[in-house]
């Protein structure tokens, strides 16, 4: 199916974002919204220069970069297609807590014990590769499972991708939630490590200073920028990863 497109311009003049990258990012959002579809034949380089009124030099710099990244693939003669979608399988599966649990057959709950406007470290604007004065929103949430807690949730989040989060009531959504349909994934890293925990960690996950936990240190992104950095703290006698390939 060939895929018709509104002739109107689309580009924010103002943008400090390069023009190809908001046309990558108008691509991947029509195609995550469900409007492209797997197969479709996406506008061509020419008509989707003269809808963001920019050369086809920046158009096919956008389509050349979602090839790549194996979101679009394109055909000789034929033109460019949204790519069948392939999903790396990894250890940790990207799903909320709230869940996993109810998965189990047990009852969910959470206390927040943090939600504000964080006071970021200089290394954690490098990480977020974002400038100094770049708001980010910082939440701690200790989840449990029928009452024993079984998770220390330490999140820092972008507040450029996910604008209404401290807006949000994580009594009835998890972060893992909000930002899943504010910022869909586009990428995911992590690591898993044993560590002690600190005495706040271990006080609000009700377990001995000296008992390990699993922690696993998460970092997502959406729209080619990071969403969130999240570190979560397991209590290594209550919790364990499983995965599937």
């Amino acid at each position: 199916m060939t895929i018709q497109t509104a002739q109107v311009s689309r580009l924010i003049s103002n943008s400090t974002i390069p023009a190809f990258q908001q046309i990558k990012d108008y691509i991947r959002d029509e195609i995550q919204q469900g409007a492209w579809k797997e197969g479709d034949a996406i506008p061509s380089e020419a008509v989707l220069a003269k809808q963001f009124v920019v050369s086809r030099m920046t158009v096919n710099r956008a389509v050349r970069e979602l090839s790549n990244e194996q979101l679009l693939i394109r055909i000789q003669g034929s033109g460019t297609f949204v790519a069948q979608q392939k999903y790396q399988a990894t250890l940790v599966a990207i799903k909320s807590i709230a869940e996993e649990v109810r998965a189990r057959g047990h009852v969910h709950s959470s206390a927040l014990h943090l939600l504000e406007k964080g006071k970021p470290s200089a290394q954690l604007l490098q990480q977020f590769n974002v400038e100094t004065g770049h708001v980010l929103f910082h939440s701690v949430i200790v989840h449990f499972e029928n009452d024993i807690p079984i998770q220390v949730e330490d999140r820092w989040v972008n507040s450029s991708l996910a604008p209404a989060y401290l807006q949000q009531n994580f009594s009835n959504i998890t972060p893992n939630e909000y930002l899943m349909a504010a910022a869909p994934l586009q990428e995911v890293h992590y690591r898993i490590e044993a560590v002690v925990a600190p005495a706040k960690i271990a006080e609000m996950l009700a377990i001995p200073s000296t008992l390990p936990c699993l922690v696993l240190h998460r970092e997502t992104i959406s729209r080619s920028q990071i969403a969130s950095i999240a570190t979560m703290w397991h209590p290594g006698n209550r919790y364990q990863f499983a995965g599937q390939f």
